[in-house]
């Protein structure tokens, strides 16, 4: 599980550190940095996956997610008795860092800037430095793994003497994308299909070209896609689990006397859904969108074979405030087998998760609040601010 979520200098998380339990929930007004948070740990992943230059410039390049305030924030600028200011010209070199640490590993990644040449991508971002350490906290004498630039070097599992292991990787991809023997840093793979295996729900498209609306090949699907494109297969993999009776019951108690069913036809699976009253059963392209999005989002919670991370961005968008409980209970059990981390602004479905927690530590509730332009938790000071280092380039 990841025990701490650490953002700096993106967007308005200039500094968030966030401890996670099996269950954390994220609310916020509109404008107070959830979605900034949700995009970082999407950035994180696929960073880890596929290097920094093709998910930044989704974003729109390096210069327009970085932290745009001041870089030091005083509390009389946040009490208002002296205007924000700061010099237009930044003293520290460009930095966007992503962390997170689980129990047994942690680990930071420093995006930046090229050294300014001849080149025309000077505005490419590139990895400054990884760290792969021992938790809780980032130490130079716990680094496991250590990157700087492309020299990659690691403790040498017989003796407590660090080995340089690469000496060119690029600096537009990530270790945790590049380097995978077991042998030389096996702290690196276990770090990489960790990552791998997150997966992120966010607004599923349920308009008339949306690819849950379509048929799928008929294959083993533990996982539903992030596009829900394999929707059919996934709900025939889930009938074929332990998990068909709790996927019935959902269907049925957000909308009662429906059941679900998936035909094939030349290796194509379709889902068909038999509701009271119509004399044929209703294809996915028939149904209506909340309908759709909450089958999709079951289909996600009652995975036969979860990830190990599971994330929802606002969840509750297009349903009915009578199913949102139902949804709450689905991700409830969901946490009893994987961690989930869910951004929402619905009551009726951030009550109910609340109260089901069974521990201090089963669910953790952060509010977003948004101060001098900085995301900031709600109700936490310095003093109660969860503790995270950086290290140096």
């Amino acid at each position: 599980m990841i025990t701490t979520l650490a953002v700096h200098g993106y967007r308005s998380l200039r500094d968030l550190v966030l401890p996670l339990a099996p269950t954390t929930v994220i609310t916020g007004a509109n404008g107070s940095g959830k979605s900034s948070l949700y995009r970082a740990l999407r950035l994180l992943a696929a960073t880890a996956a596929d290097g920094v230059v093709a998910p930044l410039a989704r974003d729109g390049g390096l210069e327009r997610v970085l932290w745009a305030g001041p870089e030091q924030v005083t509390s009389g600028m946040r009490s208002g008795l002296v205007p924000v200011q700061g010099a237009h010209k930044r003293r520290k070199p460009v930095s966007l860092m992503l962390g997170f640490a689980t129990d047994d590993l942690g680990y930071l990644i420093d995006i930046g800037l090229p050294v300014p040449g001849p080149s025309m991508f000077i505005h490419d971002p590139v990895i400054k430095r990884e760290e792969i350490f021992v938790p809780p906290l980032f130490r130079p004498s716990g680094s496991l793994v250590h990157r700087k630039g492309g020299t990659v070097t690691a403790i040498a599992e017989t003796s407590s003497e660090r080995r340089r292991v690469h000496d060119d990787l690029s600096t537009r991809t990530s270790m945790l994308a590049e380097l995978g023997d077991p042998q030389q840093y096996p702290e690196v793979l276990n770090l990489r299909r960790l990552v791998s295996g997150w997966r992120f729900y966010d607004s599923f498209r349920t308009d008339p070209d949306s690819p849950a609306r379509s048929g799928c090949v008929g294959t083993w699907t533990p996982v539903l896609a992030a596009d829900g494109n394999d929707l059919a297969a996934a709900v025939a993999t889930i009938c074929e689990s332990a998990w068909q009776q709790p996927l019935t019951d959902a269907v049925d108690e957000a909308f009662p006397g429906t059941t679900l069913e998936v035909t094939q036809a030349s290796g194509l699976f379709s889902l068909e859904v038999h509701q009271p009253g119509m004399l044929r059963p209703l294809t996915a392209a028939e149904l209506s969108d909340g309908t759709l999005r909450f089958l999709l989002l079951a289909a996600a919670l009652l995975s036969p074979r979860p990830p190990s991370l599971l994330v929802l961005n606002e969840p509750e968008t297009s349903l009915h405030p009578h199913v949102l409980p139902i949804l709450a209970r689905l991700v409830h059990e969901a946490a009893a087998r994987t961690q989930v981390i869910i951004v929402s602004h619905a009551d009726d479905l951030i009550a109910p998760l609340l109260d089901a927690a069974t521990t201090d530590d089963a669910v953790r509730h952060h509010q977003l609040v948004k101060n001098t332009g900085e995301t900031l938790v709600e109700g936490r000071g310095l003093l109660g601010a969860a503790r995270w280092e950086w290290g140096s380039r």
